[in-house]
């Protein structure tokens, strides 16, 4: 249950492993009170990049703190989805705390904190990381140094998962397959690095030094490390949606049949609750509506077919129809994480193979064939709503099916990399999950 630092009660944890294995113990606890409980309604938030349990917490208490206020009566309980992931110190969340080490000027090499947060993420590859850091500390000048960094990343994320995996990490499926692996990681890495370092020049604030420099390579290395390192969070949460989320979901519908579910993620943890939808099991209707902030993912998820290419889908194409009510999918043109950065790997991901680079305008400019839901919302999927963030606050949200909401009036702060990708703490958004669970009367 709720220790003293959350905001709202009765709430509940769920943790998982990269695996998406549950703790059992809270897992059982969760499912054995909710109806002791009363609970008619339990929201369940997914965040998308912290490092550890107290971060995601702080996050949870923070956005859920409104709920009481906006529906009093509705026998509201909440759960927090804690999973293995991590960001970088340099990409702050507005409104918490800003790290010592993302006030330093921006360079290259690691901050303490985000070393750290790589050695939790990836145990047992210490001296990978160690050595990918030392290399961004030195920026050697040759390229065989910059080569050797792009093999260590690959080394550091599996970036060729086999199998099934494969379909956790896939935006968009070809012929039902996924495509091939990331081709940032097959690339020429100085090429890649370039690119890297021009789309973050492009990013940063107008009239902010003076003179003209070549943008550095190494600073597309460590954006080529924080891609990389995204792309397995990526994966990562496709799988403890899939296997994880998915089937503890129907197992509190089992246990709690009247409860309705309201599931709510933040960049990757939207596409955690997302791919929940896959794996809950047959004839399972307790999700009644799901809410993604600042999705970071394609926004093709959802298509049955692409504009582009005939043979391909998203990857949970009619997986909206798992769902009893809603798919709400805010998003805003200030996500510079989402407009820029995500594009541009997901290009070199090779997520639209065969596409000339030119089709992609870097800066802000979304390319159409790599956009990220929480950028410009779900696209190719027919009967879409679009709705302004007033009109969703009022309750002007349709009963079923896809909508996008236009959340730019809010969420809007936030410095390079990666913009307003985390400015989610709003009431307005909290409101936007109420009336499309239509949790109050």
């Amino acid at each position: 249950m709720a220790g003293t630092e959350m905001s709202v009660a009765p709430y509940w944890e769920l943790t998982f492993d990269a695996d998406g294995d549950a703790d059992g113990r809270r897992r059982d606890r969760l499912t054995a009170e909710v109806t002791a409980r009363g609970v008619r309604h339990l929201v369940v938030f997914a965040h998308g990049w912290n490092t550890d349990r107290s971060g995601a917490t702080r996050l949870f208490s923070r956005f859920l703190a409104p709920f009481p206020g906006l529906a009093p009566r509705a026998g509201l309980g909440f759960a927090g989805v804690v999973w293995p992931s991590m960001r970088f110190s340099d990409e702050p969340i507005p409104d918490f705390p800003r790290s010592v080490a993302a006030t330093a000027a921006r360079r290259p090499a690691l901050d303490e904190d985000t070393l750290e947060a790589l050695r939790a993420t990836f145990p047992g590859q210490e001296q990978a990381v160690d050595r990918i850091a030392l290399l961004l500390e030195r920026q050697p000048r040759g390229q065989a140094e910059l080569e050797g960094f792009g093999r260590l990343v690959r080394l550091l994320v599996e970036a060729a998962p086999s199998g099934t995996q494969a379909v956790f990490a896939a935006d968009t499926l070809v012929d039902g397959v996924p495509p091939d692996g990331p081709a940032m990681f097959h690339r020429p890495v100085a090429e890649v690095c370039r690119e890297f370092s021009e789309a973050l020049a492009g990013l940063e604030p107008v009239g902010g030094g003076e003179g003209f420099s070549l943008p550095n390579p190494w600073h597309g290395a460590r954006e080529l490390l924080r891609q990389a390192t995204y792309y397995a969070m990526k994966r990562r949460a496709g799988v403890v949606g899939e296997r994880g989320l998915g089937p503890v979901i129907g197992r509190l519908a089992a246990a709690g049949p009247g409860v309705r579910v309201h599931l709510v993620g933040h960049s990757f943890g939207a596409r955690l609750v997302s791919f929940a939808l896959r794996g809950l099991p047959e004839g399972v209707r307790t999700v009644k509506s799901v809410t993604l902030l600042q999705g970071a993912f394609s926004h093709y998820a959802f298509a049955s077919r692409l504009p582009h290419d005939p043979r391909a889908g998203g990857v949970l194409r009619g997986r909206q129809g798992r769902v009893d009510g809603p798919v709400v999918c805010c998003h805003s043109r200030y996500d510079s994480a989402l407009g820029t950065l995500y594009p541009m790997a997901s290009r070199m991901a090779g997520d639209a193979a065969g596409v000339a680079a030119e089709e992609i305008r870097i800066g802000g400019l979304l390319g159409a064939r790599w956009g990220a839901m929480g950028y410009d919302g779900v696209q190719a999927v027919p009967g879409t709503r679009a709705v302004t963030l007033a009109e969703a606050v009022r309750g002007s949200l349709p009963a079923s099916g896809c909508v996008n909401v236009d959340a730019a009036s809010v969420v809007r702060r936030g410095g390079p990399p990666s913009g307003a990708h985390s400015d989610i703490l709003h009431r307005e958004l909290a409101q936007v999950v109420v009336a499309a669970g239509r949790i109050a009367p």
